[in-house]
Order: C-alpha cells, then structure tokens, then sequence
C-alpha cells in the first residue's frame, strides 16, 4: 500500500468519526459544523475560480463567486439542516453513506479495474468506475435496514433507484468541480486534507446530492412549511 493510498484512508476514517461525532453530539455542534464546512468550500470554489485564465472577466468572476456563495450558505447549507431536523441525524448519515459508497465504488473499481474513460473532463474516470459507483451506492440501504424499518430504508424498487439517482447527482457534482479544476489547471483545490487535498476535493458530490435528497423527499411546495417546522424544533 502506497504512501499517498495510507494517507487517503486514514483521513477517511477521520473524517467518517468526526462527521458521527457532529451528527449526533448535538444539534448545534451539527449546524455549527455545516456552516464550516460550507464556508471552506466556497473559500476553495473562490481561489478555484480566481486561478482560471484571465480570459473570465472580473464580473464573470462576481457573479461565480456570488453564485457559489449563495449556494453553499444558501442552498446546500439550509438542505443539510432541513434534512437533519425534518428526517433526522439517523436519515442524514443514510443519505451520507449512500454519497461516500458511491465515491468509494468509483475510486475502488476504476483503480482496479481501469477501461475505457467516462469523459475528457476528468481523464482519470473510468466507465467501470462510475458502474462501481452505482453498485456500491446501494450498500447502506442494505445496512441501515437490518437496523431501522423507516421507510426509505425498506428493500423497495424505489428506495433502490433512490440511491442510484443519489449516486448520479453525486458523480455529476465531481465532473462539475473537476471540470473547474481543468479549467485552473490544478489537480486538487486545497491541501487541507492528506491524501485527498481540498475540502471541496473530498465533498465535490456532497454538495449536490444533500440538495437533491433533501428536495426529492420534501419537495418545493412544502419547502416554508417545513422550514417554519424546524424553527420550532430548534427553538424547543
């Protein structure tokens, strides 16, 4: 095993305690936690976007970084908190596992197995790996249901597409950044984090499926009446 492979694993668990640790410490460590986290990822999209080409103008480079500002503290940061109170820590870290299998599957397989490449964005993904994705996506609905009957943990059709969508949007969000990382000519967008790089490096995916989860089972038109629901969880 490599030293760079070491590295990359041991942060993982790391990082895998320590997001338990915020889930279910306390509500407002985990609310606390978010904020950092989404802050670190737009102060990396930020840098990422400074470093392309001076062929972006300057306000082209506003409006990304408004853009990007409004959907870490807007979008993904009020997803993970709407997820966190309306279905519960449990939920969240389901649907958290379901993002870091897919991510596991695509690093694990397209290592191993390697093949014809998925797209000239990312030259090191491989079809194979975005197959491994899907398939290790599945996984924590296997788990999660030996320990809790909630209904998305069911062995339904649905709950299975369900992860296969997730692990989509989840692949979708990694080009999406690396795509951006292409544009700057950088291979990660921090060093924050050994063997991963950036905390936008190791969340890329993230970002997008907490937001598509959270609107898939809560939807738009309930969006203020649950919103207005977990005032008054928090409050109490």
């Amino acid at each position: 095993m490599n030293l760079k492979l070491k590295k990359r694993i041991t942060t993982s668990v790391i990082l895998f305690l320590l997001t338990i640790f915020c889930i279910f410490i306390n509500p407002y460590v985990f609310i606390i936690a978010i904020i950092i986290v989404s802050y670190l990822s737009w102060y990396e999209t930020k840098h990422l976007i400074n470093s392309i080409n001076k062929s972006v103008t300057n306000w082209q480079r506003v409006v990304f970084n408004l853009t990007t500002l409004f959907y870490a503290f807007g979008i993904f940061t009020v997803s993970a908190i709407g997820l966190y109170f309306l279905l519960g820590p449990v939920f969240f870290l389901y649907a958290l596992s379901v993002c870091i299998c897919s991510d596991i599957g695509g690093y694990i397989i397209g290592k191993n197995i390697g093949g014809k490449k998925l797209t000239k964005i990312s030259p090191n993904k491989t079809i194979s790996g975005s197959l491994g994705s899907f398939c290790f996506s599945m996984l924590p609905l296997l788990v999660f249901n030996n320990f809790d009957k909630f209904e998305y943990y069911l062995y339904s059709i649905d709950n299975f597409l369900f992860c296969l969508k997730v692990s989509l949007v989840c692949q979708l969000g990694d080009l999406f950044v690396s795509y951006f990382k292409r544009k700057a000519k950088v291979k990660d967008t921090g060093r924050i984090l050994p063997g991963h790089g950036g905390i936008l490096d190791r969340i890329d995916g993230i970002i997008f499926a907490v937001p598509f989860v959270f609107m898939s089972i809560v939807g738009f038109n309930n969006f203020y009446e649950k919103y207005f629901d977990i005032f008054f969880a928090i409050k109490n």
